[in-house]
């Protein structure tokens, strides 16, 4: 029996999550995931895959969200009042583009002290709109592409054998970023086939297979690189018809509702089987011709 086995939300995106026992969800995902963002004053988001220190910078939600604690190696926490209504800012991601509400001088000093260049936090505007792309249309906050990103324990484990049978070290789940990871399922990979679940009083639908770039070979705890693995091993097996290496699905949220770990886990819907499942010969190339995602 498929059960969920963790819930993760990531406050800030690109930053470290926070693993719950219970979670919200609404249409753009588990409350409070990717509510908050780090860009250039541009408007560029600030991403793992130049910037690895993110991974090493934790936000913790206080008061219902009215207040984060900020906090990194080597500097002192910043307490932040969060502005839900403000001067707005310029701010994108990979499929969106749009505005944010700035959320205050001290944050904004905080995050480019902390990465070492000009940046400015912000979080979520009342007017945010966006229609995420994919075989069932969703909405999101800051993600990069879509409200969920769902992988299962037996994926992690197929591919741990591979990396091992290089002789390298196996890697954690959370290189992956998911927010929830299914327990049960007996073949690596079967989440490429949902295409509708339901989860205590939470539906999902299936989007698109999660096309991984650089971040997933980043230590999540140091905050440091520590390639090539599991890209490299990842190359042999999962590489997608129009390019990349995948792990994972992404979902819609098709009726938002409460979760929690323990949940079963029920697939309504199944495709056939997925392509990129299948073992492939030529070796993977860096030139793939859609954006990988840094989630």
């Amino acid at each position: 029996m498929a059960r969920v086995a963790k819930l993760v939300y990531y406050p800030v995106k690109g930053c470290a999550g926070t693993s719950v026992a219970t979670a919200d969800v609404t249409p753009a995902g588990l409350r409070f995931d990717r509510a908050w963002m780090v860009v250039s004053p541009e408007g560029e988001f600030r991403s793992q895959r130049k910037h690895p220190v993110m991974a090493s910078i934790r936000a913790e939600v206080l008061d219902d969200g009215a207040r984060l604690r900020l906090a990194a190696p080597g500097v002192e926490e910043l307490l932040v009042e969060t502005v839900t209504d403000g001067p707005r800012q310029p701010a994108a991601t990979f499929t969106w583009q749009g505005k944010g509400v700035h959320q205050g001088e001290d944050a904004t000093e905080w995050f480019s002290d902390v990465l070492g260049l000009p940046s400015v936090f912000v979080g979520l505007a009342p007017e945010h709109e966006r229609v995420t792309n994919g075989e069932i249309p969703g909405t999101a906050a800051f993600a990069d592409a879509h409200a969920i990103l769902l992988t299962s324990e037996s994926s992690l484990d197929g591919l741990n054998e591979r990396i091992a049978s290089r002789g390298a070290e196996a890697v954690p789940m959370d290189r992956f970023r998911p927010n929830i990871v299914v327990a049960g399922w007996p073949e690596p990979h079967r989440e490429d086939d949902v295409r509708s679940l339901t989860a205590g009083g939470l539906e999902l639908g299936y989007a698109k297979v999660c096309i991984r770039c650089t971040v997933p070979m980043v230590d999540q705890e140091t905050g440091k690189k520590a390639g090539p693995e599991p890209i490299r091993s990842l190359a042999d097996y999962r590489r997608e018809p129009e390019g990349g290496v995948s792990f994972g699905i992404k979902m819609a949220v098709t009726r938002p509702g409460q979760v929690a770990v323990g949940d079963e886990v029920i697939v309504h819907s199944w495709a056939g089987p997925s392509p990129s499942t299948a073992e492939a010969e030529p070796p993977f190339t860096a030139t793939a011709s859609r954006p990988a995602e840094s989630v």
